[in-house]
């Protein structure tokens, strides 16, 4: 009995497992529980108290349902497979999300779930607010931008950007990364709850944002759109989700009737035509007529005095608000003063380096100046010994003086004798020019022995010819290089004459040959000294930088200047 008992115990239970944008969650359910009474359960465990947005979404075929509130929940189609899978999401949106979104934990849960529908594209964005939304939801997650810490690189794991946007341009990973990070910089400062609204805020503005489309039809059978979202009803183009051809605002329908699978729009303005539309499928059309209903009465309530109950949760929000903001001031005050702090200690620690540094500079300033002392210490023993030698130096300097005193009277008496022998000196001179005029009348003596030598040059001059005329070259030079004639010795062109005796012809004959002999061995020996070197050198010419000078020097040396050489080469007879 107790066996039988503990089974049909069990069996009133079953496990339902809660999806949210954020984590999972498994309940235990009774089996009499309603869709109210699971909602209410996952609403405390949440801390949420705007339960008005959400609701409780399930696959159905291919489409999706929300759990009624009112009705048992395995009453609905749910895979009745353990643990059962609902999705916890927002079934409603706000038409303002700062003024009608109180609690964070419900600003958090529409932040994920309107993130996930422009990544997975249900929300056209384009790519300029696609970077700007990334960069909030970096800054939710990741708080203040931080260059030390978030290095470049850090974002290629997250999915931020819709791939339709990355697709459309030829951009990297890492120039994506660039333009978010540069956005994010600026966000600095910002909460969590303060970037997730921001990115709300932005979110509100795109045209598909809070709609959920359905397919249509009018009377005439044309396929369309409808949309329902938070601010009424709008039909749309199916290949055109961003601009209705028409809307319907909640303040200017007078009724939705719903009959036999056709939908009616009745406007207040009666001479506007009612529009009827109608869905295939009947499971889409109780979906339609909910979200209606839900949209309508949430815009009425908008309209209203907001209840006791959204009053006390504002003023709540508010004063938590408020704390988390003195919170965060203080701990700014905090993080400012450890930051000043923190430079204060790496100021003082540089300064402590400097003033190490400077002290071992001073150390070895010390050291220097000690070695300085030491080494004039030194130069002054130095300086103090060769005092001691210059004194000793003025000493024998004093006795020189003395010693040079005593000589100045010598040479007083040697003075005298000097003198005197100028004296002789001048006598000596005297005679000397009574010996130049006896030498200027041998002189004249000269020049008649030079006539009688001109005599005996007409005797000699056939002779003397045969020897000087190979040196007829050499005796020519003598007279170009402008030479002084020997003072013995005078010619000119028309006729040679020499005033030579006979044993001046034999002595000139002599030396002429002698040295005619050695400058042909010196010249023999210079050109083959000159020949060898030009065999040497002459492999390592490069011949197309020879020029005209080079070519020129490279010939045989006349025979013009070996007779200068050889005239220079000739000592004049005296």
């Amino acid at each position: 009995m107790g066996l039988n008992s503990l089974r049909r115990k069990q069996a009133k239970n079953f496990n339902v497992r809660i999806t949210t944008m954020d984590a999972d969650m498994e309940f235990s359910c009774e089996v009499k529980w309603k869709g109210k009474d699971l909602f209410d359960l996952v609403c405390r465990a949440l801390g949420l108290r705007e339960t008005w947005f959400f609701g409780f979404q399930y696959d159905v075929e291919d489409t999706v349902a929300w759990i009624k509130m009112d009705k048992k929940v395995l009453d609905h189609d749910v895979s009745k497979e353990e643990p059962i899978t609902l999705n916890f999401l927002a079934k409603f949106y706000p038409e303002n999300a700062e003024e009608e979104l109180v609690q964070d934990i419900t600003q958090h849960l529409f932040f994920l779930q309107v993130k996930n529908k422009i990544l997975e594209e249900e929300i056209y964005c384009p790519p300029e607010a696609s970077v700007l939304l990334a960069s909030y939801a970096v800054q939710a997650k990741y708080g203040d931008y931080d260059p030390n810490v978030h290095r470049l690189g850090f974002l290629a794991q997250e999915e931020l950007l819709p791939k339709r946007v990355i697709n459309l341009y030829q951009m990297t990973a890492e120039m994506w990364e660039e333009r978010i990070t540069s956005c994010y910089a600026e966000h600095r400062g910002r909460t969590r709850e303060d970037a997730e609204m921001e990115y709300l805020k932005i979110a509100q503005d795109l045209e598909m944002y809070g709609i959920n489309y359905f397919p249509i039809r009018n009377k005439k059978g044309t396929d369309l759109l409808l949309g329902v979202d938070a601010l009424g009803l709008h039909i749309y183009d199916p290949d055109n989700k961003l601009t209705p051809k028409c809307s319907f605002p909640w303040n200017e329908i007078r009724n939705i009737s719903y009959s036999d699978r056709e939908f009616a729009i009745k406007p207040l303005d009666k001479k506007t035509d009612v529009f009827k539309f109608n869905s295939t499928k009947l499971k889409v059309n109780k979906l339609i007529l909910q979200l209606c209903m839900g949209n309508h009465n949430l815009f009425l309530r908008r309209r209203r005095v907001d209840s006791l109950e959204v009053q006390q949760m504002k003023a709540q929000a508010r004063e938590e608000r408020a704390r988390k903001r003195v919170e965060r001031q203080r701990l700014e005050r905090e993080k400012h003063l450890r930051e000043v702090a923190e430079r204060a200690r790496d100021d003082l620690e540089r300064r402590l380096i400097q003033l190490q540094d400077e002290a071992h500079m001073a150390n070895d300033a010390l050291l220097r100046s000690e070695e300085t002392a030491d080494l004039l210490a030194e130069k002054a023993q130095i300086a103090e010994e060769e005092a001691t030698l210059l004194s000793q130096k003025a000493s024998e300097a004093e006795a020189e003086m003395q010693r040079i005193k005593m000589t100045a009277i010598r040479s007083e008496e040697e003075r005298r004798m000097m003198e005197q022998k100028m004296l002789e000196a001048e006598m000596m001179a005297l005679k000397m020019a009574d010996e130049s005029e006896r030498r200027a009348m041998e002189a004249d003596q000269l020049k008649q022995d030079l006539q009688e030598a001109r005599d005996s040059e007409r005797r000699a001059k056939h002779k003397l010819l045969e020897i000087t005329s190979k040196s007829t070259y050499s005796v020519t030079a003598w007279i170009h290089t402008g030479d002084a004639m020997p003072p013995d010795l005078s010619f000119s062109r028309e006729n040679l004459s020499f005033d030579f005796k006979d044993t001046d012809m034999k002595r000139l004959s002599m030396e002429i040959e002698k040295e005619k002999v050695e400058y042909m061995e010196k010249s023999k020996h210079l050109q083959e000294q000159l020949n060898e070197l030009k065999t040497e050198i002459e492999s390592l010419k490069l011949k197309e930088r020879e020029t005209g000078i080079n070519k020129l020097s490279s010939q045989p040396e006349p025979l013009s200047a070996t007779l200068r050489f050889f005239a220079k080469s000739v000592k004049p007879l005296r």
